[in-house]
């Protein structure tokens, strides 16, 4: 049958507007955490009483935990099925635990003798990371339900671009700005309103994201309807190994995520801002002004995107954001006096500006896109092997990314623990020094720019641009049009009618 004949309303699936936006919220909702969970390392050392090392370690060790539960959350994901649907259960069950941790780290851990407040700090932190996989997962594997328009999937990114703006820009600036401001540091009284207030929206976010994918949460999206394929847990291994663009794209997306982890480390922001400049408030200031900016190019990527492919959109937006990543090392190398940046509006903090809006925009571009690359992955899957397996690959990818990107809070601390920070983390009050100032632009700017030449030489062999994506979704409206399917036995594959 011809994919004429099929005619473009068989080919694909589509989603209303509302539907692609009010999913997005779930990746929202998990954000607010991330964000919440920024500043976890002021709490730990400076009301529970661990030590920086301390600290740096188990925050490494649970970013590698967090790794090891996303193979198994998504082999659950792919053998759930409930008069509910696939996803939203464990959406809601994700946040549930996400909420149930973090009232219990924040209210409880610091009360305990300091026998016991490491163990207890490391156990509901685990609590949070099983929480925060469970729902993570579903926002990579569901994109497969959502649409399988190659037109439509960048949309998630613009939604996606939106929320995550929000949450990184403005909540910095209600932290900065106003928490600061309100309590003169990060102590208890703080800790409970910036949680409280996250805790609600993302419960918020979450209910809207559950009615955003109910239309869609059903067996006849799930990759070919008729496919019955016995996929077990051994088969992650064969997947990863021969999926070259899973591969591909993993190796991309966590050299750029590691990179962007490390700038947005509380202790570096701190460092940059507070230290360096000598105005943490100002930090709030940028945020603000480089919303409007940073959403414009959000909805540029993406519209290059719809137009020319993800791939084009992921390789022109990593170059824009390396370039202004080296030039904000030569802005600081160039200008005598950091500090100058503050209090005067001049061409120094202009050209801050710019840069580092270029970088933290067009930055966010390829972690804003690779939800949807990855459900091209897994129709990349399907089409060649017969698998629906969107939780499996989406969490493969989960696995690998927070591997690499538990090396942040590591890197940091032992960063400003060779400049002589080993007992507590540099703060707004600290002097800048010789290696504090090169430390901080290491650190901020020198190696996030480093790893995006990783990223931008991984992309240049990734396959599945849009021209491709276009062929594999016409094969396989071919292939549930004609009611067959590869079932794969073991190592044999076979066609089942």
């Amino acid at each position: 049958m011809s994919t004429t004949s099929i005619g473009k309303e068989q080919q694909y699936n589509t989603a209303k507007l509302w539907q692609i936006g009010f999913f997005a919220l779930n990746n929202m909702a998990t954000n607010l955490y991330m964000f919440m969970l920024t500043f976890v390392s002021y709490y730990a050392a400076g009301i529970a009483g661990l030590t920086v090392a301390i600290v740096s370690i188990v925050l490494t060790a649970m970013r590698v935990f967090d790794g090891i539960t996303d193979p198994i959350v998504g082999f659950i994901i792919d053998k759930t099925e409930s008069k509910f649907g696939k996803f939203r259960p464990l959406m809601i069950l994700g946040n549930v635990i996400l909420a149930t941790s973090i009232i219990l780290m924040y209210s409880i851990t610091h009360t305990l003798p300091l026998s016991f407040q490491l163990i207890f700090f490391i156990l509901t932190y685990a609590l949070y990371v099983i929480g925060y996989t469970f729902q993570t997962a579903v926002t990579k594997a569901a994109q497969t339900v959502i649409t399988n328009s190659p037109k439509q999937r960048p949309l998630f990114s613009i939604f996606d671009g939106i929320y995550t703006t929000v949450i990184f820009t403005l909540g910095q600036v209600y932290v900065a700005s106003y928490l600061i401001g309100k309590y003169g540091d990060f102590n208890m009284g703080l800790f409970t309103e910036l949680n409280t207030f996250a805790i609600i929206l993302s419960a918020i976010c979450t209910i809207l994201a559950v009615i955003g994918i109910a239309g869609k949460d059903k067996k006849e999206f799930y990759g070919l309807a008729d496919s019955t394929v016995n996929t077990r847990f051994r088969d992650y291994w064969p997947i990863l190994k021969g999926n070259k663009p899973l591969k591909l794209l993993i190796t991309a997306v966590t050299a750029d995520k590691l990179a962007f982890s490390l700038l947005r480390q509380s202790v570096v922001m701190v460092m940059i801002f507070g230290i360096l400049i000598g105005d943490y408030a100002l930090s709030g200031t940028v945020s603000m002004i480089t919303v409007v900016p940073i959403l414009l190019i959000t909805f540029i990527a993406v519209a290059i995107a719809r137009k020319r492919g993800m791939r084009s959109s992921f390789i022109k937006s990593t170059w824009i954001s390396f370039l202004s990543l080296v030039g904000l090392v030569g802005l600081f190398l160039v200008i005598g006096d950091p500090t100058s940046l503050s209090g005067n509006i001049g061409i120094g903090i202009v050209l801050f500006i710019i840069l580092y809006t270029l970088a933290m925009g067009f930055g966010a571009i390829p972690s804003t896109l690779v939800n949807p690359m990855i459900a091209d992955i897994s129709d990349y899957e399907t089409y060649k092997s017969g698998r629906y397996v969107p939780g499996m690959l989406g969490t493969l990818f989960s696995f690998i990314d927070k591997l690499v990107t538990s090396l942040a809070p590591a890197i940091v601390g032992l960063g400003v623990a060779l400049i002589g920070f080993t007992a507590e983390f540099p703060t707004v009050n600290d002097p800048l020094t010789t290696p504090l100032f090169t430390m901080t632009l290491l650190l901020g700017f020198g190696l996030p720019a480093l790893l995006l030449i990783v990223s931008l030489v991984s992309m240049k062999f990734y396959s599945l641009d849009d021209k491709r994506m276009e062929e594999i979704q016409e094969e396989l409206a071919k292939m549930k049009a004609a009611g067959k399917v590869k079932e794969t036995k073991g190592d044999s594959e076979v066609d089942a009618v």
